[in-house]
């Protein structure tokens, strides 16, 4: 049960926050594919704010869910809600469980182990520690600090067998003083002998209820860090891309031969271009327009498009000319937008999707690399303008964060650099299919090298790199 009754008042937004889009999509449809995706829940039932179902009804068709099984309007209060939820389910028996609709990274652990407790306890709540001192007040005063050890923070979901919750309900419905805003405590209330199992939750399942939990998640969700994408079995790979033609820009050498020669081996068309291959120059737009139309035209679908082409300039702005900015700039940044341009008409008639990629420098501008720092950032923000931009025409884009890596561009401007301090092109590449063949659009994903205790990025003042072809 997602309850989804909050107008999102305290956010200051002129919609129900749960409809506030993060990361591409509004939050409530981030919240439902967790539980759509879950294989410990089997229907799901949307209380939502008065005026707003059909909102959310579109979005049910639109993300094709499967098991959602009506939207309705919730109650006026969160008792009012639960008490609407319990009436549609009807009688028959089940566990259930009841979900903040803006807690959106939730995790399929945390429902499993909710249901798994429920074969012990009627009634289950997930919580976390309290980092914080918790103090009581009476009035302007302190009054008491009860001992951090054995306090915790309420999260949801939280679960109960029906005939639990339901019970709990009917012997408050007759106490007139009856106010609630947690059903588990609606159980401890009016059933004091039923005990209520904990689950762990994380400090990443949070609640979006203040204007800055808007940031905090949209930030969650673009750096994607804290949830790596997972990899795939073989015949994943192959089940999604046999058949789907993938164009990789910057695709003769480094990460972006290694995406297309991987996603040749489980069965894609791929069309590699690059200026020292093909005679294409990224930053010209008609180059790329023409590049699209001659895959399209031999293939009639363009499902993927990749950009890998980039150069890397170092040194003081100061002392840099302007053919080199310009240059610098023109293949970093103006190359990405024409081929977002250029793509997404081919994209949105398969609903595909547009990998780029950016640099760990992208979060905080480094001195020699401003040029190609700033350009990367821009890169950032384009990804997250246009995964809300194409969001409604199913069009999906993300981009790669990848550490160091080994690749010529790199070896050209630093030299030989120790194997061990930077990651291969290839892993990369592995991720990089994992996100083109995932769900998931408006992220940064970040590769990193597990050894924490990597080499600091050496410094060339005047090192020069081009690499337009990977």
């Amino acid at each position: 049960m997602i309850l989804a009754g909050g107008v999102g008042e305290r956010v200051g937004l002129p919609m129900p926050k749960q409809l506030a889009k993060v990361a591409g999509k509004p939050i409530i449809e981030h919240t439902l594919t967790v539980f759509e995706s879950s294989p410990d829940v089997d229907e799901i039932i949307v209380m939502m704010a008065a005026g707003h179902v059909p909102a959310v009804q579109d979005i049910v068709r639109r993300s094709g869910f499967t098991k959602i099984s009506c939207v309705v309007e919730g109650g006026a209060t969160r008792n009012e809600s639960t008490e609407r939820a319990l009436d549609v389910i009807g009688d028959r028996e089940c566990n259930v469980l009841f979900h903040d609709a803006v807690r959106p990274f939730v995790t399929h652990r945390i429902i499993a182990e909710c249901v798994a407790q429920l074969r012990e306890y009627e009634a289950v709540d997930v919580v976390i520690p309290s980092a914080d001192t918790i103090v009581v007040a009476d009035g302007p005063v302190l009054a008491a600090i009860p001992p951090r050890a054995s306090l915790r923070r309420g999260q949801t979901p939280q679960g109960f067998r029906l005939s639990t919750i339901r019970k709990a309900y009917k012997i408050a419905a007759g106490d007139p003083s009856f106010a609630a805003t947690d059903d588990c405590g609606v159980v401890l209330r009016y059933l004091p002998e039923v005990p209520i199992g904990l689950v762990a939750g994380s400090a990443e399942n949070m609640k979006v209820t203040e204007p800055v939990d808007l940031f905090i998640a949209d930030k969650l969700f673009q750096l994607a860090a804290h949830q790596p994408l997972p990899g795939h079995p073989p015949a994943a790979y192959d089940e999604a891309l046999r058949g789907k033609t993938l164009v990789v820009f910057g695709g003769s050498y480094g990460i972006g031969a290694d995406v297309a020669e991987l996603a040749a081996s489980h069965g894609a068309d791929v069309f590699a271009f690059s200026r020292s291959d093909s005679g294409t120059h990224v930053e010209n737009p008609e180059h790329v327009e023409a590049a699209l139309a001659e895959v399209h035209a031999k293939t009639g679908r363009i499902d993927y498009v990749v950009n890998t082409a980039g150069v890397l300039r170092t040194g003081e702005l100061a002392d840099t000319d302007h053919a080199t900015i310009e240059e610098a700039l023109r293949v970093n940044y103006l190359a990405p937008v024409h081929i977002a341009r250029s793509a997404f008409p081919y994209l949105a008639h398969t609903q595909g999707q547009l990998l780029l990629y950016t640099s760990s420098s992208y979060t905080r501008g480094r001195a020699d690399y401003s040029l190609y720092s700033s350009a990367k950032a821009a890169v950032v923000n384009l990804t997250q303008a246009l995964a809300e931009e194409w969001a409604p025409h199913g069009v999906r884009i993300n981009c790669i964060n990848p550490e160091r890596t080994r690749t010529p561009m790199r070896t050209r401007a630093f030299g030989d650099e120790p194997a061990d301090t930077l990651l291969a092109s290839g892993e990369v590449a592995k991720v990089s299919v994992d996100t083109l063949i995932s769900a998931q659009t408006g992220h940064v994903i970040d590769v990193r090298r597990d050894d924490p205790m990597r080499a600091q990025v050496p410094q060339a003042r005047t090192a020069v790199a081009a690499d337009v072809a990977g």
